[in-house]
């Protein structure tokens, strides 16, 4: 198959490659590796400044990430990898029985600045930007607060559209956060389960 669009979807993969408004490709060399059918998606956060500076970030050569598409805040896409190459976004991960999931899943990365912290009363991220109160969302886990960068709707709106692109040209079973193969990443983190929940 080499092309598929869903009815009514913003969205095409032609050759591998999302297609639509709002996508747009960049080149990165360093990946080569073949995939075979790809059967998971695996999401993160960049806690980067922006999805232009990490996208550009993850196409470096000596960098040892990358990822197969980087959706923003707007809700455009830049695509990194195409879905038939292996990209570098699970690092050391097990799911399900199997381990080296790179091997197996394409990794989307959402522009979100993750965990923040908050200090003399204003939320900020790790890469130092502060955020405003209404961009952030307060978790409560057993009585502990923390606090996350909120994902916007319309990035969540690209995300699901994505997935379902996704889901009907690849054999997708799972749609996983980084945190759920491995005890080494908390991304995407518990922001975008109620960005979800608010659709």
């Amino acid at each position: 198959m080499s092309s598929f669009s869903i009815f009514n979807s913003p969205f095409s993969i032609v050759n591998h490659r999302l297609v639509g408004d709002g996508v747009r490709h960049l080149v990165c060399a360093k990946n080569t590796r073949k995939l075979v059918g790809p059967d998971m998606i695996v999401l993160h956060y960049t806690a980067a400044a922006g999805s232009e500076a990490a996208a550009i970030y993850l196409t470096r050569p000596d960098v040892s990430a990358s990822a197969h598409l980087v959706i923003g805040r707007e809700g455009k896409i830049i695509q990194l990898v195409p879905f038939d190459t292996e990209a570098w976004h699970a690092g050391r991960s097990w799911y399900a029985g199997r381990s080296g999931l790179n091997r197996y899943s394409i990794g989307i990365e959402l522009d979100n600045l993750g965990l923040l912290r908050l200090r003399e009363g204003l939320f900020v991220a790790e890469c130092g930007r502060i955020v405003a109160p209404e961009e952030v969302y307060t978790h409560d886990s057993n009585g502990k607060l923390t606090y996350w960068h909120r994902y916007t709707r319309v990035q969540v709106q690209a995300l699901m559209k994505v997935c379902e692109a996704l889901e009907e040209y690849y054999p997708i079973k799972d749609v996983v956060g980084h945190s759920a193969i491995t005890t080494r990443k908390i991304d995407p983190g518990p922001a975008l389960e109620e960005a979800f929940k608010n659709l």
